[in-house]
């Protein structure tokens, strides 16, 4: 079975769906804000980076466009960079307290989560 992913009447297509990048049905339904308890958690992780901490925020229900913005300032404010996988912010290097303090001046329930 092949499927087609080229064409050149609209160009791009999406692979899951097979619509026009434009029209993707998926991305739309993956940019939903995530449902919760509320509560942010922060975590510390080492795992699979060759021991280079980063700290995880997860648990923040925003959809994907507000997510990318609520990163972007934190990672300006933090000095540091990051990215956003699986709705979950990534910041490079351990900054739980920081995180835990930017957050909360934001109005959000936070706890530090794991060791």
């Amino acid at each position: 079975m092949s499927r087609l992913v080229y064409s050149s009447d609209v160009g791009r297509r999406c692979p899951d769906c097979g619509q026009a990048s434009a029209d993707c049905v998926c991305k739309k339904a993956n940019t939903a804000a995530p449902t919760g308890d509320g509560i942010v958690r922060i975590r510390r992780e080492t795992k699979g980076r060759k021991g280079k901490g980063v700290s995880i925020v997860s648990g923040v229900l925003l959809d994907a466009d507000e997510l990318k913005n609520l990163g972007k300032e934190l990672r300006q404010k933090l000095s540091t960079g990051g990215a956003i996988k699986d709705h979950e912010m990534e910041f490079q290097g351990d900054h739980r307290q920081a995180l835990k303090t930017l957050l909360e001046n934001k109005g959000y329930t936070v706890k530090l989560a794991g060791g």
